[in-house]
């Protein structure tokens, strides 16, 4: 079936379909890793705003850095499978068939639990891997396309530089078109930031973790650090319906399309 030939399919429905589907590997890891993936897919707008903007569309090989439960793995592998069955919307952008996927994870029990999910998910022709490992060390194999989704600030403004540099450098060595998508709070929007800050704080108590410190910065700020590490970024505000100050920076790496 071609694209064009796909008949009228719902969004909302897709999308709860989707969330629901991608949940679901999750089970085998525990409830709170089942409820926490439904917290997150529902809740957080980001998700949601990948597919619908086709930020992946062109991306057979993808770093997570940060990954936690590897969210996205599952998320693009049912994305996958649905378009697959022509349960698309015509409006929404192609995501990849098939994927090279290598998520990054400090936290042990959160790379387990990714681990123990995308064991159980078949997707031909896909590789999903977790490495546990700090990202200021961690492999980053050549790639098409990063992820990393309010991280950074956990590690100091000299290594939010290096984390950056080796990123640009994967992306350069996986050929033109690289992307980097980096969500950061806007220290700047002071009320937002501190919610986010305490919301933060509080979900990593939950999951079992230690309260680190965190190095925020404005957007500002966060725009001029990748112009110095050889991106050019674009902002896109990506906190609907929540009360915190985030923000989507669409990067690409210079020398690529």
């Amino acid at each position: 079936m071609r694209m064009g030939d796909l008949p009228t399919v719902a969004p909302d429905a897709v999308w709860h379909a989707l969330w629901t589907a991608a949940s679901a590997p999750y089970r085998r890891s525990g409830r709170f890793a089942w409820h926490f993936a439904r917290g997150k897919l529902t809740r957080d707008p980001v998700f949601r705003a990948l597919l619908e903007r086709g930020d992946l569309a062109r991306a057979a090989r993808i770093v997570d850095i940060g990954c936690g439960q590897a969210l996205i793995a599952s998320l693009l592998a049912c994305a996958a499978e649905a378009r697959r069955a022509g349960r698309w919307p015509a409006e929404w952008p192609a995501t990849p068939q098939a994927l090279q996927y290598t998520g990054v994870e400090l936290m042990p029990r959160d790379a387990a639990r990714a681990e123990g999910a995308l064991r159980s998910i078949a997707w031909p022709g896909s590789t999903l891997a977790v490495q546990c490992a700090d990202m200021r060390q961690a492999a980053l194999p050549a790639c098409d396309a990063v992820v990393i989704l309010d991280v950074l600030h956990y590690v100091d403004h000299d290594a939010q530089a290096a984390v950056l540099r080796r990123v640009h450098g994967a992306l350069r060595a996986g050929g033109p078109g690289g992307k980097l998508l980096l969500r950061i709070g806007d220290a700047a929007q002071q009320r937002g930031f501190r919610i986010s800050q305490w919301v933060d704080r509080t979900v990593t108590r939950i999951r079992g973790h230690r309260v680190a410190p965190t190095w925020g910065r404005t957007l500002e700020a966060w725009i001029a650090l990748l112009q110095q590490t050889g991106f050019a970024a674009r902002p896109v505000p990506m906190s609907q319906g929540t009360p915190f100050a985030n923000v989507l920076l669409v990067a690409t790496a210079e020398g690529t399309r």
